[in-house]
């Protein structure tokens, strides 16, 4: 057992899930390669393990040469080994998530298992939260989740769907009342599923186009959120009418998902607006056919007839009209008197030409309207107090989806939008050279604009391809809101917002689509929120200024009026991050929040915060409610939107189970943190000033060790680009985007995915966590008291508990030891030498002091289950490196290409990614 490893009962279950796998896998090998293969991948994992424990030359040289006289083609064979391994741990750890899940609910009378929405609800009664602060809670609140293609998904679709069915047949095995025969017939079923597995090419052949993305998207909506989000929502009416019965509760539609993918546009010119209209469609049609599902299912259980219940008149007289208008006879239900099947043959043939003719809803809220008319009539026979669930509950997804499915946002860079102005006005020769004018200019001028009601565009103009498309893009958006409604796409984010001009600008390209309308009399039409994108350090400082730039223009509130006061602020997690460290970042995008909100304040607007994590530790990852937890409490109650990116959404959203039990949490962490903030008013979120002094104090210091290494030492590039696998992560075939802005190679252009992609690849994690340790053991050194107040901001401040454990986490998964390896394949030893011992110092001192203000003697002793997972894994991520390593530095020294070669290399960092459980 690894050292730090503590016994943990609660995960005897997993332990035996595990071995049970590993056995089957083991089976599997000595079929494909015989016991040759076998031996020689426990070989190497035991070399492994053993050098995780003792630190021996002769074993490190063993394991070495092991790997060296590996055979290319059982060299693929050992890494599709220890990659299979890690898909299977992932499948059963996600189990083991839902198993105890389970044993809280059969004690539910006794606990409520912590994070659930019953618990939050009865945490609200214990603190004596009285129904009316409840209610005005329930009713501002607002969480968003918006799916993303960057990073896609490493494992294949087909590799999830085994990993799915795998997932059920652990869950059925866990039943206590299989026969021996059940027993033996699921047992058959997983051997033949791990078979297939192993089968399986892992590797996708071709980049994704964007489509495929938006299918790999919409898969998710499809097995899980049509069913589990309608069902959060009942869970939290549920559990108010018990706890607090004085009231009949109906909670509003609080908890949505959008999508970036199809719409985002910022560096992937794959995103062309016929894309964007075909995602519009896909989404459509997708969940029209989860509303004829259940309307299929509805007509087979509502075979009520009106000679044994009681049915309005009203409801029989409206359903002979929707029978003659939109049914040909044959088309019609037979039976006259089940007047239920009658009124949803109606509405499936209305759902079946949505788009295609008059016979078709032309809205969603038609289809509502029939199904609320339906539940109206039901009501007056059946037995109160028992609802039919399948009915309410569509009508809560027709709530939620809509004919839509999914908001869309659609996003690009500020300069794309500034070049088309800039052409448009040269045209029109109100200005030739727009982008020279200073600031103040470009406000004047747009304002002047944005009053007046003539339009811009020319006719028969002849526009360059680039300003062509983007004015098309704002008139797809127009034309999406005559289409699929206003609800299809509400947002437009303007990435690197430098400036006022560039929220301005996107509401120019607005009044020329007719999506913002400015009328004769004055009066301004407006169907779309601008919404500005601050990453870098620079932009979160400057945020506050920008805004409030906006806020003073009579254009803009006038703008803002239209959206009820409300401002949309989407705060970038990793370009800040990539600018100035992790620790910099954070506490810059929380500070940023602060201002920004206090200063909305005066003007008497709401914003809703909508930040862009990553699933990485490096991009701002972590769990959903977590990253609830570490906002200013304060701006949850307007509303909050978080990004779901591509690599979490199999691991958070695959199974049923675990997407409920994501999203309760991060719906019970809502709850508590509006309702403490709304009891105690502007008391609820005072932070002790103490608190934020050390803060910036502690982030000044690791901005300056952070810039210090990453952009004045001249040779760092050098070494992240030898000393990774950056190159070759370009060969995997996970996303449409290039892996840089305009295809460039300067530093400031690459994509924080691949930046943090290949830090965590290679197991340094650097993004993650390099430069905290500095800042924090530099104020914790000046004096005693310094340490204490730290370890009281841990315990007590949700946002420094919450960035000291992801620091640990970072740590826990970083492997300098392995890291080392990677040394070898920077060409000056000078360089390597010098770089990663300043790391390893870092490491050291970050740890450190990690453990010093968290009170604990290992990293991550107070999750137990999670540093459990970590140790769990490292002895089968470990070979995967130390191959990678040999394989890079022999591809790297290949002239011509080898196809066989680079298969290898990427499947060694499919194997990694799926061993850590992060790409980007």
């Amino acid at each position: 057992m690894p050292t730090g490893l503590k016994t943990n009962d609660s995960s005897l279950p997993l332990r035996r899930d595990v071995k049970m796998l590993g056995n089957i896998l083991g089976e599997i090998l000595i079929y494909h390669g015989g016991e040759e293969l076998l031996d020689k991948v426990e070989k190497i994992r035991a070399l492994c393990k053993i050098l995780r424990t003792q630190k021996h030359q002769e074993t490190y040289d063993e394991l070495k040469q092991e790997i060296a006289m590996l055979t290319p083609p059982m060299r693929q064979q050992v890494i599709r080994a220890f990659s299979a391994y890690f898909h299977l741990i992932n499948v059963a750890e996600q189990n083991h998530r839902i198993r105890r899940r389970r044993e809280y609910q059969l004690q539910s009378e006794v606990n409520a298992q912590p994070g659930s929405i019953e618990s939050a609800i009865l945490s609200l009664k214990e603190n004596e939260i009285t129904s009316e602060i409840i209610e005005k809670v329930i009713n501002s609140l607002s969480l968003e989740l918006i799916i993303t293609a960057h990073p896609t998904e490493a494992t294949k679709r087909s590799i999830l769907e085994i990993q799915k069915r795998i997932a059920n047949i652990l869950k059925q095995l866990d039943s206590p009342i299989l026969s021996k025969k059940e027993r033996t017939k699921l047992e058959d079923s997983l051997f033949n599923e791990v078979t297939a597995l192993w089968q399986t090419d892992e590797l996708r052949h071709n980049k994704p186009s964007v489509i495929d993305e938006v299918r790999n998207g919409l898969y998710y909506f499809d097995q899980t959120l049509f069913e589990v989000l309608p069902e959060i929502h009942q869970e939290v009416e549920e559990s108010l009418n018990m706890h607090y019965n004085t009231n009949k509760w109906k909670v509003p539609e609080f908890l949505r998902f959008g999508s970036w993918i199809g719409g985002d546009r910022d560096g992937n010119p794959n995103v062309t607006p016929a894309v964007t209209w075909e995602t519009l469609n896909r989404q459509r049609r997708l969940v029209l056919k989860k509303y004829k599902e259940v309307l299929t299912e509805l007509m087979k259980r509502f075979s009520h007839s009106h000679l044994r219940v009681s049915v309005p008149a009203a409801f029989i007289e409206a359903l002979e009209k929707d029978e003659q208008k939109y049914l040909t006879e044959d088309k019609r239900w037979t039976i006259e008197s089940e007047v239920y099947r009658r009124k949803f043959a109606v509405m499936i043939e209305r759902l079946r030409n949505v788009g295609n003719s008059e016979i078709g809803y032309q809205k969603a809220e038609e289809m509502l309207e029939d199904l609320l008319m339906i539940q109206k009539s039901i009501r007056q026979h059946h037995p109160v107090n028992h609802e039919l669930k399948m009915l309410n509950k569509l009508i809560r997804q027709v709530e939620l989806f809509g004919f839509h499915l999914a908001t869309l946002d659609i996003r690009n860079h500020s300069g794309e939008h500034q070049a088309a102005v800039s052409e448009i006005l040269r045209k029109v020769r109100i200005t030739d050279k727009y982008e020279e004018l200073s600031e103040s200019e470009k406000v004047s001028l747009l304002d002047g604009l944005l009053n007046d009601p003539r339009p811009l565009l020319l006719m028969n103009e002849d526009y360059s391809p680039e300003t062509q498309q983007m004015i098309e893009v704002f008139q797809l958006i127009k034309r999406a809101h005559t289409e699929f409604g206003k609800r299809s796409i509400t947002v437009y984010l303007v990435s690197m917002t430098q400036s006022a001009s560039d929220l301005l600008e996107v509401l120019l390209m607005a009044k020329e689509a007719g999506i913002y309308r400015l009328h004769a009399d004055g009066s301004i039409e407006n169907d779309l929120n601008v919404a500005p994108l601050l990453e870098t350090i620079d932009d979160l400082k400057a945020g506050p200024k920008i805004m409030e730039t906006l806020f003073n223009l009579p254009v803009y509130r006038n703008h803002l009026k239209t959206l009820g006061d409300h401002q949309e602020i989407m705060l970038g997690y990793s370009d800040g991050s990539k600018d100035g460290g992790t620790l910099t970042a954070n506490w810059k995008l929380y500070k940023a929040q602060l201002e920004i909100h206090e200063m909305a304040k005066k003007y008497n607007i709401s914003l809703k915060f909508f930040h862009g994590r990553g699933g990485s530790l490096g991009r701002g990852g972590g769990t959903l409610h977590r990253s609830l937890l570490s906002q200013p409490a304060e701006t949850l109650g307007d509303g909050v939107k978080i990004t779901e990116q591509g690599e979490v959404l199999s691991s958070r959203y695959l199974l049923e189970d675990i997407a409920y039990r994501s999203l309760e949490q991060a719906t019970s962490t809502l709850i508590l943190a509006a309702a403490k903030v709304s009891k105690e008013s502007e008391q609820g979120h005072i932070r002790d000033i103490r608190w934020e002094e050390a803060m910036e104090e502690i982030s000044e210091v690791s901005l300056v060790k952070y810039q210090s290494l990453v952009f004045a030492d001249p040779d760092f590039l050098v070494y992240f680009n030898q000393a990774t696998p950056l190159k070759e992560l370009a060969e995997l075939n996970i996303g449409s985007r290039p892996m840089s802005r305009k295809n460039s190679a300067q530093f400031e252009n690459l994509r924080a995915i691949p930046w943090v992609f290949a830090w965590t690849q290679s197991r340094q994690l650097f993004p993650a966590w390099y430069a905290a340790g500095t800042g924090l053991e530099n104020f914790a050194a000046k004096n005693q008291e310094n340490l204490v107040l730290l370890q009281e901001m841990y315990k007590e401040w949700p946002f420094f508990r919450s960035t000291v454990d992801n620091l640990q986490m970072a740590l826990m998964k970083a492997d300098l030891t392995t890291a080392s390896e990677y040394c070898a394949l920077v060409e000056d030893k000078e360089i390597a030498d010098r770089i990663f011992n300043n790391i390893v110092e870092e490491y050291n001192k970050t740890k450190s002091i990690l453990l010093q203000i968290s009170q604990v003697e290992e990293l991550l002793d107070h999750t137990p289950n999670i540093q459990d997972s970590v140790h769990r894994r490292n002895p089968y991520v470990d070979p995967l490196n130390h191959i990678q390593v040999e394989l890079i530095k022999e591809l790297r020294n290949t002239e011509e290409i080898d196809d066989e070669l680079m298969t290898q290399v990427l499947l060694t960092i499919s194997g990694i990614a799926a061993g850590l459980r992060n790409t980007g």
